[in-house]
């Protein structure tokens, strides 16, 4: 599915409807924001099932709790929040540990580097070390392109909480990466 770039004002209108049960203006909040959700998942889970598991979970959630919604502005945000919340509540009911695996879309003459190669194979497994809560901040910063305020709000820390945990979290990446 393709992702359609969010329009604060598509999606208030959107919104609007969808809370009063206009199911055409929730399936095209779907379409605009499924995209992103997935990724932030697939991230976070390791794994395209459990990430599906997730979504489909989130966008029952999303659903029933659209009144709820509290700034129409934020709905993106909102929504992300819910798919990292589902998709770490299936890692624990899980509990297993999972390799996240990032599709580097890389040109051909870097793919037959084999130096590139290790280096992926190592960012792999570097970031398969890490709880799924720092997964969840790397993701949401440098796959879906939050900025440390949003990030707060989604993940219920401080903007500078954020700044400082996701510095650590880059330093530790940086440091394995560099042994």
């Amino acid at each position: 599915m393709t992702e359609i770039a969010p329009d604060a004002t598509v999606a208030q209108s959107d919104l609007q409807l969808a809370v009063a049960g206009d199911e055409v203006a929730f399936a095209r909040l779907v379409a605009a924001h499924h995209a992103g959700m997935a990724r932030v998942a697939y991230a976070i889970a390791g794994d395209r099932a459990l990430a599906e598991d997730a979504l489909q979970s989130a966008w029952v959630i999303a659903w029933r709790k659209l009144g709820s919604v509290r700034d129409p502005g934020r709905i993106r945000a909102w929504l992300m929040s819910i798919a990292v919340n589902e998709a770490r509540q299936i890692l624990r009911r899980r509990r297993r540990a999972q390799v996240v695996e990032l599709n580097m879309n890389q040109p051909a003459a870097e793919r037959t580097d084999p130096q590139v190669g290790i280096g992926r194979v190592d960012l792999v497994r570097a970031l398969g070390r890490l709880s799924a809560d720092d997964r969840a901040l790397i993701a949401l910063r440098y796959v879906l392109g939050f900025d440390t305020a949003e990030i707060g709000q989604i993940t219920g820390r401080s903007a500078s909480g954020t700044r400082t945990r996701l510095s650590r979290v880059t330093a530790r990446l940086r440091e394995e990466l560099g042994r």
